[in-house]
């Protein structure tokens, strides 16, 4: 079948495999746009109106055979001559396999910076940097650059996806000193300021991602503004981290320490990561996630239909475990300074959000407008896999809350997610 596409929008930025997703007529009528010229996944719609656009035809037009033909497009690029070709079916998705290069308008879009934190705030993130390693000596500039320029350098991240020092080698190596030092002096490199890490090495190979690679969740932070970190020893791969119910409130057994590192829903599967922080006399209890992804789900245009997502069992399992230990700090003390984030894969709207917050926790991607939340761009769908989420006694205390749009809408990126960041002013509590 031909198929022509007049007036595309682009909703997904170019691949390294040459594919883009558009939506037809400029994106009028169809689905909640973002104000960035994406489309958003909604409780009920996928936006199967979405077309993916290959150019395996174009490249087999040029000699020698290139990696991709496709021109570098971000989202809220617009397609100025009509895409048309026949209808192909590749990696669980039909594509549309154009016959002629696209011209195009690349549109405004440029990287966001957020907005500096108030002497009284501190600055909180959540940033996937992609399977960093020590050898990814073009990237981790950007990175820094992105964490200083954009971001703004915050007092604390919760980082997702640092992988040993070797990499991808599958060499037994586990420990990540190196991958830490690496982004710590390429912030200091780019004018920021100097960071310190807690992380916990995992097991070899039993934490999942790319084999060898050992990804895990840990924190970066700076000293400069009034934070320091609690340091309780003790902390490995296999010891849980307890509540400790102590005279001047809730403490932490090992800080760093993971939360229920044998419970079955960490099988192959990042283990959350708790620590203890001070903030200018003010407690703050945070925990550092990274859930199962969405890899083995069925694909939404696969031969099952609907599709049947798999993944979701560990996540709430994972959720329910996390949401269990903040029920055991509130416990303690019901006004305990408490942040969970990361890279919890799933939707502010999903079971596994519930579950997570229990009543006693709220999302801040469900604070912001509807066409606002979205940290991720997947097939052109734009969605939200980072959150950060935060005791209910914290909600009159955010001062901001801010997805910060730096790669995901990018063809050219330093990582594939979007980092976020919150500001919260803790002043005019007790101490504990």
């Amino acid at each position: 079948m031909i198929v022509r596409v007049n007036n595309a929008a682009v909703v997904g930025p170019t691949k390294s495999f040459g594919e883009i997703s558009v939506i037809p007529d400029g994106g009028a009528g169809f689905g909640l746009l973002t104000p960035r010229g994406g489309i958003l996944v909604r409780p009920t719609d996928f936006n199967p109106e979405r077309i993916q656009v290959d150019d395996e035809i174009l490249r087999d037009q040029i000699v020698p055979r290139p990696g991709k033909a496709m021109p570098d497009l971000n989202v809220g690029a617009s397609i100025t001559n009509a895409i048309v070709g026949p209808i192909d079916y590749s990696f669980s998705n039909f594509k549309l396999q154009t016959t002629t290069t696209p011209t195009f308008d690349p549109g405004a879009l440029a990287p966001e910076v957020t907005a500096l934190p108030r002497d009284q705030e501190i600055a909180i993130a959540t940033f996937n940097v992609e399977n960093l390693d020590p050898s990814d000596t073009e990237l981790i500039p950007r990175l820094a650059a992105q964490i200083v320029d954009n971001l703004r350098s915050p007092d604390l991240f919760g980082i997702e996806e640092i992988q040993d020092n070797s990499g991808s080698a599958n060499d037994g190596t586990v420990d990540a000193s190196l991958s830490w030092s690496a982004l710590i002096s390429a912030v200091q490199a780019a004018g920021g300021p100097l960071y310190e890490y807690r992380q916990i090495d995992p097991v070899n190979n039993l934490d999942g991602g790319q084999p060898g690679g050992n990804i895990r969740v840990g924190f970066l932070f700076r000293l400069d503004r009034g934070l320091s970190f609690i340091d309780r020893p003790g902390g490995d791969s296999v010891t849980p981290v307890t509540v400790v119910d102590h005279q001047s409130g809730p403490q932490l057994s090992i800080s760093p320490g993971r939360i229920a590192p044998a419970n079955p829903g960490f099988v192959d599967t990042r283990k959350s990561l708790a620590g203890e922080f001070r903030f200018r006399g003010k407690k703050l209890f945070v925990v550092v996630n990274h859930f199962s992804s969405k890899g083995d789900d069925q694909p939404l245009f696969g031969r099952f239909q609907p599709p049947t997502r798999t993944s979701e069992v560990a996540r709430h399992q994972q959720a329910q475990v996390v949401n269990d230990f903040v029920d055991e700090l509130l416990g303690v003390d019901p006004n305990a300074n408490v942040i969970v984030l990361g890279d919890i894969n799933d939707f502010e709207f999903s079971e596994t959000i519930d579950i997570l917050e229990g009543g006693v926790l709220t999302t801040l991607m469900g604070t912001l407008a509807p066409e606002e939340r979205y940290s991720y761009v997947f097939g052109g769908n734009s969605q939200t896999l980072d959150q950060i989420v935060v005791s209910n006694g914290l909600l009159g205390r955010i001062g901001a809350y801010d997805v910060v749009h730096v790669n995901a809408e990018f063809a050219d990126q330093a990582s594939d997610h979007d980092p976020s960041v919150t500001r919260i002013d803790l002043t005019g509590r007790p101490a504990k």
